[in-house]
């Protein structure tokens, strides 16, 4: 005879295991399979090995989403307060960096061990190292068919699997795959958060200004953000940059401002005035790294002393560095993402349960899901929101049985 849960979750990720601990509060046998040997392996390596968990300041602005209104039932069901609550039962000490994220102060790990236990305390059964080979719905319950040759059935199934980010760590796109089997749509997926590579023209000017970092406002697709760029062998990076990623497409300028909270004309004319025998590369590295700063005086080709440059090249210097246009030839890919954009489509799915419409007992949560947030902790509490508000439909069904 089949063993028999009342849910079986598929990804023992941030989302799956969240989900888990929640789907059983009241009593419902739940098993979590997981094909890594390891469980929460992308929450190992997140936040510098910190874990950037959530973001104080988290709401539906910071999603992209096809249906925009999607993520707000389940984020209005789970906060980040919620959660800084449970880290705080199990004594995890966090600190707040930049811009609302929060991070653990010792390890990642924490968090893998925090689920575990929740989902130890709720007597939910977890099996590594086993991937599903078949699954199947037939009347109420979905039969399984795992790589270890069991044969399970379950009345619900939550697909946690997440996206196609990082396949280094395990990542497929068997969610996507499962949708599909049930006649659900997916959107387009796209690596986000990513870094943009250059081609060789802009190499050949760029390259040796790798590992340069610098405060910067990056404008794309109508949206901007105000943070650092990081300059690498292969293109740019850093926080900034990642941000503007998930709204770029291929051969899409992106706007670089460099430092914008500093008036650069302003604070040139001055040092002109006080020190005009200076020359210019000496003076523009008061404010940008000295190779950054050089490379937009060649592109200006300004040299000499800033008392021999009137106000018109200054300007125009200026206009350079607060407009620094570049057209990315592409990404580095999932390779090096950290979310995937797009997937499963919301209109299929219950903003309030995250269950698809069209079958019952069929769950999709996390990443998997056309939700994708920004940088500093949104997607995280996205995948503890989504699988809070699966988890608590599910135990609501098991205590109604």
């Amino acid at each position: 005879m089949k063993p028999a849960y009342d849910t079986l979750v598929i990804g023992a990720g941030a989302a799956g295991m969240m989900c888990a601990a929640f789907a059983g509060a009241k009593g419902g046998k739940v098993l979590v399979v997981e094909h890594c040997a390891a469980p929460g392996e992308k929450i190992r390596i997140s936040g510098g090995g910190r874990c950037n968990f959530t973001n104080l300041h988290c709401g539906p602005a910071n999603f992209i989403s096809r249906n925009r209104h999607f993520a707000k039932s389940a984020l209005a069901g789970y906060a980040p307060s919620d959660f800084v609550t449970l880290v705080e039962k199990h004594d995890i000490a966090w600190h707040e960096k930049t811009l609302g994220q929060l991070f653990c102060d010792r390890s990642a790990k924490q968090i893998i061990a925090m689920l575990l236990e929740e989902m130890a305390a709720k007597a939910v059964d977890l099996s590594l190292g086993i991937s599903i080979e078949k699954v199947e719905k037939a009347a109420d319950e979905f039969a399984v068919r795992l790589s270890d040759g069991t044969s399970i059935s379950a009345r619900n199934l939550v697909v946690a699997c997440g996206g196609k980010s990082i396949p280094k760590m395990g990542a497929t796109g068997f969610g996507y795959q499962l949708a599909e089997q049930f006649k659900m749509d997916v959107l387009e997926t796209r690596p986000a958060l990513v870094p943009f590579t250059f081609g060789e023209d802009v190499l050949r000017d760029t390259r040796e200004m790798a590992g340069i970092a610098c405060d910067a406002r990056v404008s794309c697709a109508g949206v901007a953000f105000d943070e650092a760029v990081l300059i690498t062998h292969r293109g740019i990076s850093g926080p900034a940059i990642l941000q503007a990623s998930s709204y770029w497409r291929e051969k899409m300028p992106v706007a670089i401002g460099l430092l914008p909270e500093t008036d650069f004309f302003a604070e040139l004319k001055a040092r002109r005035r006080a020190s005009g025998r200076r020359d210019i590369a000496t003076v523009l590295s008061e404010f940008l790294p000295r190779r950054l700063a050089e490379y937009f005086l060649n592109f200006e080709k300004l040299t000499g002393n800033i008392a021999d440059l009137p106000d018109a090249k200054l300007a125009k210097l200026v206009a350079t560095m607060s407009n620094w246009q570049v057209t990315p030839t592409g990404t580095e890919g999932y390779r090096t993402a950290e979310v995937t954009l797009g997937g499963v489509d919301t209109d299929g799915l219950d903003a309030r349960t995250m269950e698809a419409k069209s079958v019952p007992g069929l769950y999709f949560i996390g990443e998997v899901v056309d939700v994708t947030g920004w940088l500093g902790g949104f997607n995280f509490q996205w995948a503890w929101a989504s699988g809070v508000a699966a988890g608590r439909a599910i135990a609501a069904k098991n205590f109604s049985k």
